[in-house]
C-alpha cells in the first residue's frame, strides 16, 4: 500500500483519539501504521531531502489541521484530545474533510468564498509536500532547459563540460589540471582524461556523445569505447550522453568482466547531476523551512505543572 496522504489520516487518528482520550504526537505513528496496513519500509520512507519520515510528517499535519478546525484539542504542548465538536463530526466522517476545509479557509481568509465547500487539498499534499512538489517541477524543467542549451553548443564544448562537471563531483580531488580534454582530431576515442592522483596513475577517461534526444547510443559505440580503453591501458572509463542508451548497450557494459569498469551516463542523469553540482547555475531563491527545537520548548516549565506544584505545597502547608 502507498503511503496515505494527511486528509486520508485524519479520521482514523481522531478515532485514536476518541478511543484512547490524550496521545503525543508520536503515540499514533505504530498504531496508524497498523491501521493502514504500512510495511517497515514504508513507515521509514523519508523525503528526497532527507529531513523527515513521509508518514509521521503526514500524521503532524492531520493533527495540525484538525486542531485549527477545533476537531481536538492540545491541553499541553505535544499532547492531543478530540474535542466535544471532534466527537460531534467524528459520527459522520465523510464530512469531516469538507469541514476542515471550509474552517481553515475562513480562519486564513485567504480563499474565494465558492471554494469553502471544496476539500482543503485535493491532492491531500501537505503545505511542506506541495513546495517540494514545487521545486522537483522547477528542477524537472531546469534539467530539460541544462539538455536544450548543451544541443545549441559545439560537441567540443560538451567535451569540456562534462571533464569539468566530473571535477565538480569530486574526481580528481585536489590535483591541479586533474582534468584534460583531448585534442579534436586523432583522439583515439577518448575526449577527456581525469588523473585521480598526482603522478597520473590512476585514471578515468570520458566518451563524451553530443547526441538528439531521440538518438540512441548503441552497443558498437561502447564496444569502440572499450577498444580505446584497451588501447590507452586503462580500466575505467565514462561514457555520457546527452540522449540514452540502447538496452544492448546497457546490458554489455553491465556484462564486462571486473578489469574493466565503464559507467553509462544518459542525458536524464547528466542533467541531473548539472543541477545537482550547479555546474552553469545560479541559486535563484532559497526558502527556510525551520521546524519547533523540542528541547529548547522542552526546558520550559508548563503550565499544568506549576498548577500541580501549587497545589501540591498547598496541601501540605494544610
Amino acid at each position: 500500500m502507498t503511503i496515505p496522504k494527511h486528509d486520508e489520516i485524519r479520521v482514523p487518528a481522531l478515532s485514536l483519539l476518541s478511543e484512547h482520550g490524550q496521545l503525543k504526537l508520536k503515540e499514533f505513528e505504530t498504531p496508524l501504521a497498523e491501521h493502514f496496513g504500512l510495511t517497515e519500509e514504508e513507515l521509514h520512507e523519508e523525503y528526497e531531502s532527507g529531513n523527515a519520515k513521509i508518514f509521521y510528517d503526514r500524521i503532524s499535519w492531520a493533527l495540525s489541521y484538525m486542531n485549527m478546525a477545533g476537531l481536538l484539542n492540545k491541553p499541553r504542548r505535544g499532547v492531543y484530545e478530540i474535542s466535544p465538536l471532534g466527537c460531534e463530526k467524528l459520527a459522520v466522517p465523510q464530512t469531516i474533510n469538507e469541514f476542515i476545509a471550509a474552517e481553515v479557509a475562513r480562519k486564513q481568509k485567504h480563499k474565494p468564498v465558492k471554494e469553502l465547500q471544496q476539500p482543503f487539498n485535493h491532492e491531500g499534499l501537505t503545505p511542506q509536500e506541495e513546495l517540494y512538489l514545487s521545486a522537483k517541477k522547477i528542477r524537472e524543467s531546469r534539467c530539460q532547459e541544462i539538455i536544450d542549451i548543451i544541443l545549441s553548443k559545439t560537441p567540443r564544448e560538451f567535451e569540456k563540460l562534462v571533464v569539468l562537471l566530473l571535477q565538480r563531483m569530486g574526481y580528481g580531488g585536489e590535483i591541479k589540471q586533474s582534468g584534460t580534454v583531448t585534442p579534436y582530431t586523432n583522439d583515439g576515442g577518448i575526449d577527456g582524461i581525469i588523473k585521480e592522483d598526482v603522478l597520473g596513475l590512476g585514471r578515468i577517461h570520458i566518451q563524451a556523445k553530443r547526441y538528439a534526444q531521440s538518438n540512441n547510443v548503441g552497443r558498437e559505440e561502447i564496444q569502440k569505447f572499450v577498444g580505446a580503453l584497451a588501447v590507452a591501458q586503462s580500466n575505467k572509463g565514462v561514457f555520457i550522453t546527452t540522449s540514452s542508451f540502447s538496452q544492448g548497450a546497457i546490458t554489455y557494459a553491465g556484462s564486462l568482466n571486473g578489469s574493466t569498469t565503464i559507467i553509462l551516463i544518459d542525458g536524464q542523469q547528466l542533467a541531473t547531476y548539472i543541477y545537482d553540482y550547479g555546474v552553469g547555475l545560479q541559486i535563484d531563491e532559497t526558502i527556510q523551512i525551520k521546524k519547533i527545537d523540542s528541547e529548547f520548548w522542552d526546558s520550559m516549565e508548563n503550565e499544568d505543572e506549576k498548577t500541580n506544584l501549587s497545589t501540591n505545597k498547598t496541601g501540605r502547608n494544610q
